[in-house]
């Protein structure tokens, strides 16, 4: 009789689940009391239930892994399936929920929400490199210059960030997206600590063809020999890109990519969808 044969003790490990990461900052948070950081903390959270269900997303926000208030903000992931939601409607509805939020704290400071969105694979703890790369996302000067320089804080409220990865899965999948389309979204490399990566940055209404290029003249600190110096290049959506291509080098803990010196193209063109 022929026993059953023992599967053997596998030399590898079963990736993480994909988690869409969902990511935002409340700007000037620490300018306020601390009883007004308490509301503010707590209204951050009712804000996004309400913009999420308003699109179709309450069951899965309900479902959200690893949620997490960050003092002046708050972090969770979703199934990875609902990037196109979270690109393509959630940007205005969340503009919408937090002029709704204005409306009825008239005395206090009008609230601004940076947001990042990342994809990767993630445990159920949400610790891993996807995780930091999401805040990263949030810490790019460029996108805290979006909302400090807007001429009326009540009406540009939300700045949205996202990765190069999330840009690409949504826009070249071809799925609807709600309206919004790649060329609303300009390109941007994002340099913070030992993170640099291309972005996308988004501003709900925002025709980046009139946009003030100054906002992305973020200083640069002294050359650490990882990649070059100077401004981060950041292209409007449908600029023609620059001849020659783009090469990418791997260093540092965590596979954190830095650009090669050799670089030649300023991440023009972009997807259309």
């Amino acid at each position: 009789m022929n026993q059953p044969t023992q599967e053997a003790s596998a030399p590898w490990s079963r990736l993480w689940p994909y988690r869409a990461v969902l990511a935002v900052d409340a700007r000037n948070f620490s300018s306020n009391t601390s009883t007004v950081m308490q509301q503010i903390n707590a209204d951050i959270q009712q804000v996004l239930d309400r913009s999420l269900t308003s699109i179709g997303l309450s069951g899965d926000w309900q479902r959200r892994c690893f949620p997490q208030h960050t003092g002046d903000g708050y972090v969770a992931g979703m199934d990875a399936e609902v990037l196109p939601a979270l690109v393509g409607c959630f940007p205005e509805a969340l503009q919408a929920g937090l002029r709704e939020w204005r409306h009825a704290h008239p005395r206090l400071a009008p609230l601004q929400l940076r947001v990042s969105v990342h994809v990767g694979p993630l445990p159920d703890d949400g610790l891993g490199v996807p995780m930091v790369h999401t805040h990263r996302l949030l810490d790019d000067q460029a996108l805290r210059n979006l909302l400090a320089r807007a001429a009326d804080p009540e009406i540009t409220n939300t700045a949205v960030i996202i990765s190069e990865r999330v840009y690409e899965d949504v826009f070249e999948s071809g799925l609807s997206t709600g309206g919004t389309v790649a060329d609303q979204f300009a390109a941007r490399f994002v340099r913070v600590k030992t993170f640099a990566r291309p972005a996308r940055l988004h501003v709900p209404g925002l025709d980046w063809g009139l946009a003030d290029r100054s906002i992305f003249e973020v200083p640069e600190p002294p050359g650490t020999g990882d990649g070059p110096t100077g401004p981060s290049p950041t292209v409007p959506p449908g600029a023609p890109a620059k001849g020659g291509g783009v090469s990418f080098n791997q260093y540092g803990p965590g596979g954190t990519q830095g650009v090669n010196p050799t670089i030649h193209n300023n991440f023009g063109g972009g997807h259309r969808a």
